[in-house]
């Protein structure tokens, strides 16, 4: 074999890249791992604040979206949450869990890329960066790319260049390029986990810019109960990343404000605390700025005395329902993911093999599978890219 013939080539040196790499490596296959960017692993790199987020111990199919919402369950089963922290322990790699379920390194994001990196040079990956991917060709049963000024065949090719999410960091379309050019179907890729924009009446709220309080944010049949953030722009914090990968165009986003009050706690307040005004009333349980505008939007002047019981009923289910409808999102710029992608009808879900190319193989965010906010779609990486690299 050739200094440019291998077992198999891995287009993308990110999460699930790095796992296939080092798995199939580990097989015995030679293996060659490309990515345009100067260094791997970026994206993990700035995840979790600088400290990874690499996973969620309560991790389930019921937490990814897909066209197929059964896609992910044979990969997910087979490699879990548990196999990756086992690896993560065997590098003596320090860790925590935070709220939710979501494990961050206790040190650095930087461990984990050394980790991978560590597993890809014991089964003697071959790593290159900072080149183009000029083209990728296929003929007979052989791939070819060429990769800088450099050309390299295998008979096997693995597609793990994610999506155009976090475009400064070097993210693009080019899986989905590629995925046509070999006949393959791709699930309109749209941001995920991405802060919502405010226009029209809302912009008000845009005012609150820099203010966060606990809620629950609904979209669709999707709630989720986190804190939201206000900004400059519209609507963020981690329940709103949640709920924009189940959001469309066109559609509100519904907010309790005060999702842990029990029902009739303002006719309550109106008797115990009759002078009191909605703002004070509202002051007691949200930051202030919060309270203010929400009382002004509520238009019921004066003390909770002068109110009728069917005014304060109102605006307590208002309260629990406030709509909102966002003009659209953030993009792909901000979003940390991205919905759609490579269709998983064309996909083998044991593993990750395309239907009609043998030996052409797409994994992590490449394909239309989208965790969670919070260490979900790190697992879908490891696991998608454990399961091709035990076949390839």
């Amino acid at each position: 074999m050739s200094a440019t013939e291998f077992d198999a080539i891995v287009l993308g040196a990110g999460a699930a890249g790095l796992m296939c790499a080092a798995v199939a490596g580990q097989r015995g296959r030679r293996v060659l791992l490309l990515d345009h960017a100067d260094q791997v692993g970026k994206k993990i790199l700035i995840s979790g604040g600088g400290r990874c987020n690499f996973t969620n111990v309560n991790t389930a199919p019921d937490r990814f979206l897909s066209a197929n919402p059964h896609f992910a369950k044979s990969a997910l089963a087979r490699y879990t949450p548990a196999d990756f922290i086992a690896l993560v322990e065997r590098h003596g790699i320090a860790y925590h869990e935070k709220t939710l379920g979501q494990l961050f390194c206790d040190g650095s994001a930087k461990q984990i890329v050394a980790m991978l990196l560590d597993e890809c040079a014991k089964s003697e990956v071959d790593v290159r960066t900072g080149q183009p991917i000029r083209d990728v060709t296929h003929a007979g049963a052989t791939f070819a790319v060429r990769f800088g000024d450099a050309r390299f065949t295998a008979p096997a090719l693995v597609i793990a260049t994610g999506g155009p999410s976090i475009p400064k960091m070097g993210a693009t379309g080019f899986a989905y390029d590629l995925a046509r050019q070999f006949g393959l179907k791709v699930v309109e890729p749209r941001p995920a986990l991405v802060p919502l924009t405010l226009g029209g009446d809302d912009v008000l709220f845009r005012e609150l810019s820099g203010i966060a309080a606990p809620v629950e944010a609904r979209a669709g049949k999707a709630a989720f109960r986190e804190a939201a953030l206000f900004t400059h722009k519209g609507l963020s914090g981690p329940a709103i990343l949640q709920v924009s990968s189940y959001w469309r165009h066109g559609e509100p986003v519904t907010i309790d404000f005060l999702p842990d009050t029990p029902q009739g706690w303002l006719l309550d307040a109106k008797r115990t605390r009759p002078r009191a005004t909605m703002r004070a009333a509202l002051g007691t349980m949200l930051p202030d700025r919060l309270a203010e505008t929400l009382a002004e939007r509520l238009a019921l002047p004066g003390e909770l005395a002068a109110q009728t019981d069917r005014k304060l009923a109102d605006a307590e289910s208002r309260l629990a329902r406030w709509i909102f409808h966002p003009n659209g999102t953030e993009g792909f710029a901000k979003a940390e993911v991205t919905v759609g992608g490579i269709s998983t009808a064309g996909l083998s879900s044991q593993t990750m093999v395309a239907k009609t190319v043998p030996n052409l193989y797409a994994i992590g965010e490449a394909v239309d599978v989208t965790g969670w906010l919070g260490g979900y779609n790190f697992q879908w990486a490891w696991a998608s890219g454990h399961a091709a690299g035990q076949v390839i």
